[in-house]
Order: structure tokens, then C-alpha cells, then sequence
């Protein structure tokens, strides 16, 4: 089986935290990890996800996500998915680099090789759900339909 890591495995600008500026809801992001954090705030603490959206780093954007956590939107695990792709189209759709990587993964598995993620990634013992992974090959088959 091929994959396509997104590791550090060349395909870097598919990682949450590659720093590929977007427009989302009429801001900017510097990363997808800045958006997918401030996103969990929008309806129940605007001023919170304004914060994350000017982090320093996703790193930054990640971790004051986490100590607010109290108040994350009560639909987020039911939306995150649907909230994730709508944020990777609109990078992929403002980033020729990443829609180009994107496309040369060819056939391959699009894995996010997170040991700690079994959710977005593939987690410790490389069976998770890997739904990031998921999300970018469905956005590379309908790159692949329109041609």
C-alpha cells in the first residue's frame, strides 16, 4: 500500500499547521489550525475566536483552544467534520501550491500520521479514523472529476 503522508513526508502543506494563508468567512488565517480552533468558539465566544485567529502560531491557536474548552460550541463533535472541510476547501481553493501536491498524490492514501489522533489522524496503533486524511482525498476526487 502507497501512502501519502502529510508528516513531513513531502507533503507538508496538507498538515494543519503548514502555513498556507486563507480567506474564511471574510477573515484571514494564517493556518488551518488557526480557523478549525477559532471555529469553536463563533457562536458562544467571539471575542475567544478572534484571539485564536491572530495566535502567534498553531501552536499558540491550539493551546488556548484547549483551555477554553468550556466553552466550545455544544454542536462541536457533531460539526467538526463538516467544519474541517469547509476550511481545507477554502485553502485548497486559494493555494495553487497545495491543490497541485494534492493532485500528485495520485491514487495514494492520504494518511495524517498523528500517533496521537485517532480521530483526525491515524493514532498509536495506525487503524484510527483518519478523517483528515479522508477529507483531502475527497477533495482530490472532485479536483480529479472536473478536469
Amino acid at each position: 500500500m502507497k501512502i501519502a503522508g502529510f508528516f513531513l513526508d513531502g507533503y507538508y502543506c496538507l498538515d494543519n499547521y503548514s502555513p498556507f494563508q486563507f480567506v474564511w468567512k471574510g477573515k484571514m488565517y494564517s493556518t488551518v489550525e488557526h480557523a478549525y480552533q477559532a471555529a469553536h468558539f463563533f457562536k458562544t465566544n467571539p471575542d475567544l475566536s478572534e484571539k485564536i485567529r491572530l495566535c502567534f502560531s498553531p501552536v499558540e491557536a491550539f493551546e488556548l483552544a484547549n483551555k477554553n474548552s468550556q466553552y466550545d460550541d455544544p454542536k462541536w463533535k457533531n460539526i467538526r467534520v463538516t467544519i474541517m472541510e469547509e476550511i481545507l476547501r477554502a485553502k485548497l481553493k486559494q493555494n495553487n501550491f497545495v491543490r497541485d501536491i494534492l493532485i500528485n498524490t495520485g491514487n495514494k492514501i492520504i494518511v495524517e500520521k498523528n500517533k496521537k489522533d485517532s480521530f483526525w489522524g491515524w493514532g498509536p496503533d495506525h487503524k484510527g479514523q483518519n478523517n483528515l486524511g479522508k477529507i483531502w482525498m475527497k477533495l482530490r476526487d472532485e479536483l480529479s472529476v472536473k478536469k
